[in-house]
């Protein structure tokens, strides 16, 4: 299966058009970013739990990144609930569930294979946070006042998840949970609605798929 897999090209998925797709465990469904690969695949994914619904035991070959955007995620570590950020590396594992259920955005095998870094941060509260760098990325939550711009300088790539509150990029709209990803090399800004934005954006990690 391949979705948004030229990483050459400006992609944009708005939340409200893109479908849910079933997952092969029960109540859990999926509305896909981009992917390479079947059930196993470099994805970038908005997953939903259903109360009760839970993944079976399974091992991140290629490491897994999730922002919890709705509920309380858990697995046997604990409760993640939301604006949850979790970093989970290569070789770990874990069974995941949601008893009241969840909403998550997440990355799968994107990681340096020999990155053993885990990170468990909250985004609540006011601000811009850096959630993790190293010489291949750059992850942080940006806060942004009404009418307020920001650069999007994609050198090595980049990808914007709108959390809250809505941007404008290329004339184009993004209300909460629209997503963009922007090709390495590409430049461009984006400029906070009239009630702000909070949004989540990776850098710099996308010059080894082009």
């Amino acid at each position: 299966m391949r979705v948004n897999a030229d990483f050459t090209r400006r992609v944009a998925v708005h939340f409200d058009e893109n479908e849910w797709i079933a997952s092969p465990a029960a109540g859990v469904e999926r509305k896909m970013l981009d992917r390479i690969g079947e059930e196993v695949a470099r994805a970038t994914t908005i997953v939903r739990f259903a109360p009760g619904s839970a993944f079976a035991a399974h091992t991140h070959d290629g490491g897994e990144e999730y922002l919890v955007l709705d509920g309380v995620f858990q697995d046997e570590t604990g409760d993640f609930p939301v604006g949850s950020y979790v970093r989970n590396p290569p070789t770990s594992s874990h069974t995941p569930s949601a008893k009241e259920g969840a909403t998550i955005l997440v990355k799968l095998h994107q990681f340096d294979p020999e990155d053993r870094t885990q990170v468990r941060r909250s985004i609540n509260g006011e601000g811009n946070m850096q959630l993790f760098k190293d010489t291949q990325e750059d992850v942080r939550v940006l806060t942004l006042g009404p009418g307020e711009s920001m650069e999007l300088d994609a050198v090595g790539g980049l990808e914007l998840f709108v959390i809250e509150g809505s941007v404008q990029e290329s004339s184009e709209e993004f209300a909460a949970w629209d997503w963009l990803r922007l090709p390495p090399g590409d430049k461009s800004s984006a400029q906070a609605g009239a009630s702000g934005a909070r949004v989540w954006m990776k850098s710099g990690h996308l010059n080894q798929m082009v």
